[in-house]
């Protein structure tokens, strides 16, 4: 049944895969969810499931009441993110589709200033958007941008790995979490001595890596991360906000001088077929941005981004009336999503 299910999946191309005991499997197709026509799943079906993907280490931990994350391969060699937990008592399997072949940035339609980011020899940049919005494809695209055309050593720490990227012009070194390292932390420390020029932490979830982050932009390499964040200057304002308030002037300074650019992205249904269409706020680095960072003045980014469209810079009202305007989305979906609802009614 496990297999049928997955190769529906990957057939209809779904998203998700949701198989929790005593419901049906349900599926994500187009961002809604969509319960499949079986029964409801016994117990003992589903731990059956997750016994076969999990290691003896995983399992035994699974048993001790933890989360897993890992990553799996289907009999047919397709790859899937897995979170496996428990819902009241039940076993239950979360699974994200990944898909073998790395999209090009072109292929998704990503803005080509994304070209121009990956161009950059030093600093950081990051990714953000809510979970599902197509954060680690779009930085999959922008590493074998770069693997593509340059010889670097690529270094990626990950939690579980997404994509394979196989070495072209690059040198290039996955690692997961949990296998190949303890932590982030422990890994990014590590990532220090091994030479990488480009390092790609899948996220920066605490302190520790935010702060070896920074540390490994600002001593000369090419650093690329996600944030579950909308928004160039909420971004900027979590990692600001991790810090002791007695630090934050300093990273305020570190951040202006290392960060390259926000893309900020989420994925919303298209009118004209189905399928979704990825949405955008730019922000690109400017000695003007730098003096707000530094300043704190972070709510002045906004403006900032407004008028950089010269630049590369785009707002993502900017990014949604243009979409509008070619039928492709609905005004209410766009009014959803976006913050500043005055200013794309404007531009509409």
């Amino acid at each position: 049944m496990l297999e049928e299910i997955l190769q529906y999946a990957f057939e209809n191309d779904c998203s998700d895969i949701h198989l929790v005991a005593k419901m049906p499997p349900i599926v994500r197709k187009l961002g809604q969810l969509v319960r499949l026509d079986y029964p409801e799943l016994n117990s003992q079906v589903v731990f059956g499931w997750i016994n076969g993907m999990l290691n003896h280490e995983q399992q035994k931990l699974y048993q001790e009441g933890h989360d897993i994350d890992t990553a799996y391969m289907d009999s047919n060699k397709n790859r899937y993110r897995l979170n496996i937990f428990r819902a009241q008592g039940q076993p239950a399997i979360a699974m994200r589709l990944l898909r073998n072949k790395i999209p090009t940035i072109d292929q998704l339609g990503l803005p080509q200033i994304l070209k121009t980011l990956a161009d950059e020899p030093r600093g950081m940049i990051l990714v953000t958007g809510p979970t599902g919005s197509g954060k680690s494809t779009t930085l999959a695209a922008m590493i074998d941008y770069i693997n593509e055309r340059k010889a670097k050593h690529i270094l990626t720490l990950e939690d579980p790995i997404e994509y394979i990227h196989a070495p072209k012009k690059s040198l290039i070194n996955q690692r997961e979490i949990h296998k190949d390292a303890h932590s982030f932390e422990k890994a990014l420390r590590s990532a220090l001595r091994e030479d990488p020029d480009v390092i790609l932490v899948g996220e920066m979830r605490d302190f520790e890596t935010i702060s070896l982050a920074l540390t490994a932009a600002e001593t000369g390499h090419l650093v690329f991360s996600t944030l579950h964040t909308t928004g160039a200057a909420s971004t900027i304002d979590r990692i600001i906000d991790v810090f002791p308030p007695h630090q934050q002037a300093q990273i305020r300074t570190q951040l202006a001088s290392v960060l390259k650019g926000v893309v900020s992205q989420a994925l919303i249904p298209r009118i004209d077929e189905p399928r979704r269409v990825a949405v955008h706020e730019i922000m690109i680095m400017t000695d003007a941005i730098g003096n707000l960072i530094r300043e704190n003045k972070i709510v002045q980014i906004n403006s900032s981004i407004q008028t950089g469209s010269r630049i590369g810079m785009q707002s993502l009202e900017a990014c949604l009336a243009s979409y509008i305007k070619e039928g492709a989305i609905s005004v209410d979906t766009a009014l959803e999503i976006c913050s500043n609802k005055e200013f794309l009614k404007r531009l509409i």
